[in-house]
Order: C-alpha cells, then sequence, then structure tokens
C-alpha cells in the first residue's frame, strides 16, 4: 500500500483524506468500539468524494485492523488491543 508522500508539497490522494480524518476521530474516541462508522453515502457528502474513494478509505481502515465491516450492515470500529491497534481475529 502506497505510504503517504514526505514532502508536503506532494499532491495528496483525496482518499487518504477521507482516510486520515475517519482514523484521527476513531482513535479519539468519536467512534468507539463496536459503533459504525458513517456509511459511504454519508462519507462521499462530507468530503465530497466519490463513492469508489470513501470506500478505498473504509477498506484501508479494515487492512489496518481499525475496523471490520458487516455486509449489509456497514462498518463497524473493532475492539482496541493493548497495543492500541485494533484486534486482527475473526468474529
Amino acid at each position: 500500500m502506497p505510504e503517504r508522500p514526505t514532502d508536503p508539497h506532494t499532491p495528496h490522494a483525496p482518499y487518504m483524506r477521507v482516510l486520515d480524518a475517519l482514523t484521527a476521530e476513531i482513535r479519539a474516541g468519536e467512534y468507539g468500539p463496536g459503533e459504525p462508522i458513517p456509511s459511504d453515502a454519508e462519507l462521499c457528502k462530507r468530503f465530497g468524494v466519490a463513492r469508489e474513494t470513501a470506500r478505498r478509505a473504509v477498506r484501508v481502515l479494515r487492512e489496518r485492523g481499525l475496523v471490520e465491516t458487516v455486509w449489509g450492515k456497514g462498518s463497524f470500529v473493532v475492539e482496541r488491543s493493548a497495543s492500541g491497534e485494533g484486534n486482527s481475529q475473526d468474529g
């Protein structure tokens, strides 16, 4: 997965804006364990991005273990382990 550019003048991919905001909100406790994060439609409206852009951000959150997605229900914040990262166990 591409990492954030170190040069502040490098273009920032739109999905990364969404990803950074959601990551910060999850870590700040705005969305607690088991709580849903905003839907794709809500993210599109809030950030002015395309649906695939919102989905890409959520996919990266899933890959990082911060959320899990339940088909037909949405994406939910996972319980954090002692290291502060999401729980990697399937459940």
